[in-house]
């Protein structure tokens, strides 16, 4: 059996991209956060089955991260993350799509719709960066992940909010996807330290954000110690078109802590 991480193979802007292409529908780019190891499917593995029954879900590794090739300048910022979507949209004659993004994949997604706001049709954001504020010791820690697999198991738990339910067997599964070859070298150039300018380089002006003219879905957990909650308070202050829901007993992982409720409020909101 393959590893259900690796989907498809494009070239884009010359960087070989992995995503998945599943269902058919309207589509919907999904958008992973930037944890040690992560990858686009690891990313929304559980929301899949529910989602592509109604949408078509294409679902990258953006550059930098998981088996997408790394940059060939090396320098990561919103504008290369931006530029990368864009393109990967463009080979796969995708004109328009809804985004769903998590964390910094909400800050791409934030990025992306002021920038190219017709390219974009609906926006979701689940725990997302984009505003302003201040770096929590929750994204400290995962921005500065040293692999081990006690240090893997230990953000883990920071995501989550029952911490129960992070396995060893779980921690073993990304710790060993953090140490690919290279990767965990990649990684920790991406964001070093002082790690605030990588957190403010993601971030929109307010202005700019009021200016989002799109419908706007914003899901946080309120018990978030990586991103606080009050990114989404503000992003739902700005965007005239949003609606929040925040979820009790609940991290930085709605997706997954909250997988059910989190399907059933995409299901309804991206409805044509």
């Amino acid at each position: 059996m393959g590893n259900p991480e690796i989907g498809n193979t494009i070239t884009v802007n010359n960087i070989k991209t992995n995503y998945h292409d599943i269902g058919s529908g309207e589509p919907v780019l999904m958008i992973h956060g930037s944890g040690p190891g992560v990858t686009g499917w690891a990313n929304w593995r559980l929301n899949v089955p529910a989602l592509s029954e109604r949408f078509r879900l294409i679902i990258p590794d953006m550059v930098g991260f998981g088996y997408t090739d790394p940059s060939p300048t090396a320098t990561y910022n919103m504008d290369l993350w931006v530029e990368h979507a864009i393109a990967l949209l463009d080979e796969l004659g995708i004109a328009k799509a809804s985004i769903v993004g998590n964390s910094f994949g909400g800050g791409l997604a934030l990025a992306m719709a002021v920038r190219y706001p017709d390219r974009v049709n609906k926006l979701v954001f689940m725990g997302a960066s984009g505003v302003k504020f201040n770096l929590t010791w929750g994204l400290d820690k995962v921005w500065g992940y040293k692999p081990s697999i006690a240090a893997m198991k230990e953000l883990l738990q920071i995501f989550s909010y029952d911490i129960s339910k992070v396995s060893d067997d779980l921690a073993k599964l990304r710790y060993e996807a953090s140490v690919r070859p290279g990767i965990a070298e990649q990684f920790s150039n991406m964001f070093p330290e002082p790690r605030q300018q990588w957190l403010d380089g993601m971030a929109q002006s307010d202005e700019a954000i009021r200016g989002v003219g799109h419908n706007a879905l914003i899901i946080h957990g309120r018990d978030d110690v990586v991103v606080p909650l009050s990114n989404s308070l503000k992003l739902n202050e700005l965007i005239d078109n949003s609606e929040l829901h925040i979820f009790g007993r609940c991290g930085h992982w709605t997706q997954i802590e909250h997988c059910e409720a989190f399907n059933h409020l995409l299901l309804r909101f991206l409805q044509p």
